[in-house]
């Protein structure tokens, strides 16, 4: 029977290192070694180039990375968790609507949400225009561009990392704890201080993880309004352009070392100290405000809130039903109709990057699919020695900057190897959807882990002792149970491929060019309509999966976050 187990174990174990090993781990060491080379032979030239002064342009590039990854988790920080607090602990006309749309901005795809806040707040945005027609400006009185551009979408996009993860800290709270606290005379800031924050210290450091590696990997912003601001994503693809390969190299490897070493240091912060709580007792109660001035400015302030977290979308969906060539001169867009969603299905120029983007997005999730069920299961019930080396490569993707997989798979695959079946796939279809997967490995394995350890033991056991083979087992029992988690990571693999913009422009060809490389190129041609109605198609796709997600597999956003 042990043996029986052993073996099932190994033929399990066998297609899940050959995935991680050829297109996680082999990529990695390609492009270490390229970072090597000099003059055809190994050296430490790049890196000695990298940190010297002569070299002020890298280096200064790091630091621009870090420092705007830190103020963006400061910023978030200070949005998401008093919001957190606000919505989960008070009760005041408007809080299920204003708390709802908290959460909005995680449906605008990255390179949708900044051309949106360029179109709302940029040199020729409308907030810019209307403000200054109202008042008789010569001028407008305010544009955002540059490192105060790039913090205010980061802020806007990140927070809701912090006010997610934060508020299904708060709902776990015992609130016999803090009663406790204030009966033994604690005042309301000291139990707050010493009960409350420092339960809600796991989510908050796990958000700030993951908003600092979001920001070192922030392509679409630095890309669209950094000016001359230099940041790391930037120089790689910068680089690579210009075919300075054993820079990108250099410089794909140092901005992994920070990633990862954020990564590792957060983790022994949170180790530091046990959060748990001993209580079993009932989730967080809202109190009613009782102030009837304080009461309706509460109010007041949520419906402003709104429309400002709304208005990025409003403003995508107004653009994207302005035609082509009807606002060119003009302050504002005069003219709206259908006409660039008509073209969009209709001419198959314009339909091929939507078609593209499914397709390769089908690809590949139906490959996250298919790896994320068997590695999960793998991970979770089968013992074995080097699981945690296994489950390290799993989550390497979650880790490193969406730029330094593109580079690694570049460097990897533009020559025949064993892994790519003896073909050169850069420059052919199959490197996107390949990048895709490889992208979104942990999405589906966390969500799929989830669920797994949840999973007695026992009923698998009972299947299979009354004479089930193991697949018949997996296939009728565990499948089942676990759908819901898989799909749930699944739906939003989907979503991520069909908007993914960084991996994408490092990767893409003229044939396969999918929904956000169209959309960068409709902005150069200065055809904001029919970019802002691929935008609106991703807004929407995504909005559809996160509904799926929550409606029929039960499964919140917040959940896929963490």
């Amino acid at each position: 029977m042990k043996n029986r187990e052993h073996r099932l174990t190994f033929f399990l174990l066998i297609p899940v290192v050959l995935v991680l090993v050829a297109y996680v781990l082999y990529p990695s060491l390609r492009t270490f070694f390229e970072s090597l080379q000099s003059d055809g032979g190994l050296t430490l030239s790049n890196y000695q180039d990298f940190f010297s002064q002569e070299s002020k342009t890298n280096l200064e590039a790091l630091w621009n990375s870090v420092y705007i990854s830190v103020l963006s988790v400061v910023a978030s920080g200070l949005i998401g968790i008093p919001l957190a607090l606000i919505f989960n602990r008070y009760q005041f006309p408007g809080r299920g609507l204003f708390a709802t749309a908290a959460i909005m901005p995680i449906v605008l795809p990255s390179l949708v949400g900044v051309m949106a806040f360029m179109f709302l707040y940029g040199e020729s945005g409308l907030i810019p225009n209307l403000v200054k027609d109202l008042f008789g400006l010569k001028e407008v009185p305010f544009q955002i561009g540059g490192v105060s551009g790039i913090l205010i979408v980061h802020a806007y996009t990140m927070y809701v990392y912090f006010y997610m993860m934060v508020s299904a800290a708060i709902g776990k709270i015992d609130p016999s704890l803090e009663e406790a606290a204030s009966n033994l005379g604690a005042s309301k800031f000291k139990v707050f201080w010493k009960v409350t924050f420092p339960l809600m210290t796991p989510a908050i450091v796990g958000a700030s993880l993951l908003v600092f590696m979001i920001s070192m990997a922030s392509f679409s912003a630095p890309f669209l309004l950094a000016g001359g601001y230099r940041v790391l994503s930037l120089q790689i693809y910068f680089s690579k352009i210009n075919g300075d390969m054993e820079i990108a190299a250099t410089q794909s490897v140092i901005l992994s070392v920070v990633s990862i070493g954020f990564l590792l240091l957060m983790r022994w912060y949170q180790n530091r100290k046990d959060y748990r709580m001993a209580s079993k007792g009932i989730g967080a109660h809202r109190s009613e405000v009782k102030n009837p001035v304080m009461k309706w400015v509460m109010a007041a302030v949520g419906v402003i809130g709104v429309i400002i977290l709304l208005l990025p979308h409003f403003t995508i969906l107004l653009l994207s039903l302005v035609p082509d060539g009807t606002w060119t001169f003009q302050t504002y867009p005069s003219t709206f109709n259908f006409e660039n969603f008509r073209l969009l299905f209709e001419d198959p120029n314009i339909f091929k990057p939507l078609k593209n983007s499914l397709v390769l997005a089908v690809i590949a999730t139906a490959g996250n699919l298919v790896f994320g069920v068997i590695a999960s299961y793998v991970l979770v019930k089968r013992k074995f020695v080097g699981k945690s080396f296994i489950d390290i490569l799993v989550m390497i993707p979650w880790a490193l900057p969406a730029t330094v997989i593109g580079m690694n798979l570049v460097f990897a695959f533009n020559e025949k190897s064993i892994f790519s079946f003896g073909q050169i796939l850069v420059g052919t279809f199959w490197i996107l959807p390949l990048a895709y997967f490889i992208r979104h490995i942990p999405l589906v394995v966390r969500s799929t882990n989830a669920v797994l350890e949840q999973l007695d033991d026992s009923i698998e056991e009972a299947s299979r002792s009354l004479g089930a083979k193991w697949f018949y087992t997996f296939r009728k029992v565990i499948l089942p149970i676990i759908m819901p988690g898989v799909l749930s990571g699944t739906l939003l693999a989907f979503v991520e491929s069909v908007g993914e913009f960084p991996t994408s422009v490092l990767l893409y060809t003229i044939s396969n060019r999918p929904i956000s490389i169209e959309i960068m190129n409709q902005l150069r041609m200065f055809n904001m309509g029919q970019a802002a109605a691929y935008g609106m198609i991703q807004i929407t796709l995504i909005a559809l999966v996160l509904l799926i997600s929550n409606k029929f597999f039960g499964v919140k956003a917040e959940r896929s976050l963490t």
